[in-house]
């Protein structure tokens, strides 16, 4: 006689955090080869960017970074006023 799962009112079957560990006895390598193959399907399908897009995108993330190096600068300059021309007088 097989023991039954229990049946639980609010289970609606979703795997919440898959156990599926290499090495243990239920270990499946076929989910893993499926999983591995869709990450290379979405990758592969536009994944790669044109010189141009490449430039731009690197343009915009070095223009960000020195519009946040200017806003610190301008506050330490500030502070440093500040500090000079009202505080320690």
């Amino acid at each position: 006689m097989r023991r039954q799962p229990k049946q639980y009112e609010d289970d609606d079957g979703r795997v919440i955090v898959s156990m599926d560990v290499e090495g243990m006895k239920w270990y499946d390598r076929r989910i893993r080869k499926e999983k591995r193959s869709e990450k290379r399907a979405i990758s592969s399908a536009g994944g790669q960017l044109t010189k141009s897009e490449a430039r731009r995108f690197t343009f915009h993330a070095v223009l960000a970074g020195l519009t946040i190096f200017a806003v610190y600068a301008v506050v330490w300059a500030l502070i440093l006023l500040f500090m000079t021309q009202v505080w320690f007088r």
